[in-house]
């Protein structure tokens, strides 16, 4: 329960029910907040996060690409996120890191003060299903994802994913769990909150950096797929790879392999081979058996 919850909130430990902003806040008001969320794990040494390093680093190249000042350097945020953990005493969980403007600001547009920061420790349960590899539905959107001269689409903002809600509530309005976004291009992006691979002939196809977000799972599962011998190529696909795709999964931070069971009206076996390899490694990475792949963690 939130009420339950102890959040860290600029250096201080507060209860969860007085961790809030004004109404009229920038980054309330604006969408002008910046986060991350990665997960925490329960290890033989301890609790562990799952490649909080790459996240602190995307968060801060966040606020790089928005002109923001975060308040606190990494081994800070990191210190921030072990007291965090320990106080709400989280095994398997989510953190989530918010960095954003908490005053009032009722007409200024371009506020001048560092980031506020904020971090949560949420357990496993209620709506967050950690590590649920069932098979998934998917579809196209209507929508299409933002064009990267428009907004900063590298940028973890909080703004940038009212696109995301409007592709998720448009794929369950329709029957399916996800909904991917096409470029303004015609090209495929990523869902609402996942990166996109297909398997096609054995090779690992997944959409190009530069109108994507930098996924730390996508970034993962790259590097676990080229560890083990799978052959990758990063390009543009269209709709016409995606049906004719012979396997397709998601990537996102509570399930790093989320195979795809159905794309709009075509059934898939799920998982298939190769989903089914990669799902068996991350698996055995996140219950810490497969040493290759340690150096993702870091320990609180």
């Amino acid at each position: 329960m939130a009420t339950q919850r102890i959040v860290w909130l600029n250096g201080v430990l507060i209860p969860g029910e007085q961790a809030t902003v004004p109404l009229l806040s920038h980054s309330f008001s604006r969408g002008s907040a910046i986060f991350e969320s990665f997960g925490v794990h329960k290890s033989p040494g301890g609790p562990a996060t799952f490649r909080m390093d790459e996240h602190l680093k995307r968060l801060r190249h966040s606020a790089d690409l928005l002109g923001m000042e975060l308040a606190y350097s990494d081994a800070q945020i990191a210190a921030a996120v072990a007291e965090t953990v320990r106080a709400n005493n989280t095994g398997r969980g989510l953190i989530k890191v918010m960095a954003y403007w908490g005053e009032e600001a009722v007409v200024q547009m371009v506020p001048d003060a560092p980031l506020d920061l904020a971090v949560f420790s949420i357990a496993n349960g209620g709506e967050l299903h950690l590590d649920d590899y069932s098979a998934i539905s998917a579809c196209i959107s209507k929508w299409r994802k933002l064009h990267p001269e428009t907004v900063a689409v590298e940028a973890k903002a909080v703004g940038n994913y009212l696109s995301g809600y409007l592709a998720r509530k448009d794929a369950r309005d329709r029957g399916y769990d996800v909904g991917l976004l096409l470029g303004t291009d015609g090209f495929l992006a990523e869902g609402s909150t996942e990166s996109v691979f297909l398997v096609k002939d054995g090779v690992l196809l997944t959409p190009p950096l530069g109108r994507i977000l930098a996924g730390i799972s996508r970034l993962s599962v790259l590097e676990i797929a080229r560890t083990v011998g799978i052959a990758v190529r990063e390009e543009a696909l269209r709709l016409a790879d995606l049906d004719a795709a012979d396997e397709i999964f998601t990537a996102h931070s509570g399930v790093k392999v989320h195979p795809v069971a159905r794309f709009e009206k075509r059934e898939l076996a799920t998982p298939g081979p190769l989903t089914k390899q990669l799902l068996q490694i991350v698996d055995d990475t996140l219950n810490f058996r497969d040493e290759r792949f340690a150096h993702f963690f870091q320990y609180l």
